[in-house]
């Protein structure tokens, strides 16, 4: 099929990446010159493993393009894809300019009968309204039908979880957007899970939270197993047999971050309010993961008398390993803090540097300083403390001794449980963890 896809970010260019792989023909359309020609290039504006060589390959084949000209890109495809961004706003709504510029480009642009897939994710009722806006604006006598087919890649994993999904969730109004959309994902060979738009809509958001919602509640087990003697990974591995409950999204630590799970719990929440609810289980996710990042660092404050003109060792960047993505990750809010305080952050982290320049500057900021380094050893060395916030191999390579040999005070406050609690004794290191 010839498709069109509006986004190159985590959602549109992975998609359309992944739909060229299994044979459609694809155009990947942004606004950003630049960001075009590289991926013209073959080299991803994203770091998302298997993605780079997928582009060159399917660059090679002819079937992936990319372009800035929306107009030719819409107007004979028969499938439009939107996975342009819905960024959250203030009060935790979704900010959907992005979608309806892209809803007016579409309208003015296709010149034939097509399907306009919401792959974003949107709050409840905005494919009907996508469906609307279209109608009220297309210039020419053709037929558009809007269908939902939210995304629930992860970061890190995106690709493998595009082509290797456990299922696909398609959201359609009519027998023929539904057929359209079954013949257009037969070539991945992966269960269908076909409902109404609201149903889809909905299935995202509920997802994301419910794992959203098992992330702060073993933070909130793991914050009372320190008070009580108990070790949260004991209680993880016994839960972990328990079929109904499962062994993922157990390991405690300092909060989740990324662009979809803090957004979508905040917008859950939104829009129960709106209608007159009040979603308790959501509403207590959201409060215990904005205590937990910044948990390691109440530690460490209430040990050092000061951090004013230390040298702190940050040892990862990303909100989880795998990506570049800063997005909402507990590095940024504790680096903050620090640089409030007067230290002197030396970070590391394989892929995440260049993001991190653009939130903090190489240099003086404030009382504090920045500087980045190309390996875990030369930021602890010398340093006064450390604190771990994401769990790069690269730092899990780091043996417990070296924190004794490199820093000056081996303090460290580990907050993705990396190390064994006796292996950092032993190697005579000070040892600060989650829930244990």
């Amino acid at each position: 099929m010839k498709l069109a896809v509006a986004g190159t970010g985590y959602v549109g260019l992975v998609a359309g990446v992944c739909f060229a792989e299994v044979g459609h023909e694809v155009t990947c359309v942004d606004i950003d010159e630049n960001k075009v020609k590289l991926m013209e290039s073959g080299i991803s504006p994203i770091y998302e493993e298997g993605l780079q060589e997928l582009m060159e390959k399917n660059n090679a084949t002819g079937r992936l393009h990319y372009t800035t000209d929306y107009q030719k890109a819409y107007k004979e495809a028969e499938v439009i894809f939107i996975g342009v961004g819905t960024p959250e706003m203030a009060d935790g709504s979704a900010n959907l300019g992005y979608i309806a510029t892209v809803c007016r480009q579409i309208a003015e642009s296709v010149e034939r009968d097509c399907l306009v897939v919401v792959k974003s994710t949107v709050p409840i009722g905005t494919n009907d309204k996508v469906e609307q806006f279209i109608q009220d604006f297309l210039v020419r006598d053709v037929k558009v039908e809007v269908a939902s087919n939210p995304e629930f890649l992860a970061q890190g994993t995106a690709v493998r979880d595009t082509l290797h999904a456990a299922r696909i969730i398609i959201g359609t109004e009519s027998k023929k957007a539904e057929s359209l959309l079954m013949k257009l994902y037969e070539p991945f060979h992966i269960p269908i899970v076909s409902v109404k738009r609201r149903s889809a809509e909905m299935i995202k958001y509920a997802c994301n939270d419910f794992l959203a919602l098992k992330i702060s509640y073993m933070n909130d087990i793991a914050n009372l197993c320190e008070l009580v003697g108990a070790d949260i990974e004991d209680v993880a591995r016994g839960m972990s047999y328990d079929e109904r409950i499962g062994s993922q999204f157990l390991n405690a630590g300092i909060g989740f971050g990324g662009s979809c799970f803090p957004k979508d719990t905040k917008a859950l929440k939104y829009l129960a309010r709106q209608h007159g609810y009040e979603l308790k289980t959501v509403e207590a996710c959201v409060e215990v993961n904005a205590r937990q990042k910044t948990r390691l660092f109440e530690k460490a404050k209430r040990r050092m008398i000061t951090f004013e003109g230390l040298k702190i060792a940050v040892l990862g960047l990303t909100f989880k390993a795998g990506t570049d993505d800063l997005r909402e990750a507990p590095s940024a809010e504790n680096i903050a803090l620090l640089l409030e305080q007067g230290g002197r952050i030396y970070a590391y982290d394989p892929v995440g540097e260049k993001q991190a320049r653009k939130q903090f500057p190489e240099g003086n900021i404030g009382r504090g300083e920045i500087r980045y380094v190309r390996s875990p050893q030369e930021a602890l060395e010398e340093a006064a403390i450390c604190f771990i916030f994401t769990e790069w191999p690269q730092i899990r390579e780091v043996e417990p001794k070296s924190y004794k040999k490199l820093m000056r005070v081996p303090l460290v406050y580990d907050g993705r449980n990396l190390y064994e609690l006796d292996a950092m004794k032993k190697a005579g290191v000070e040892y600060y963890s989650i829930g244990r």
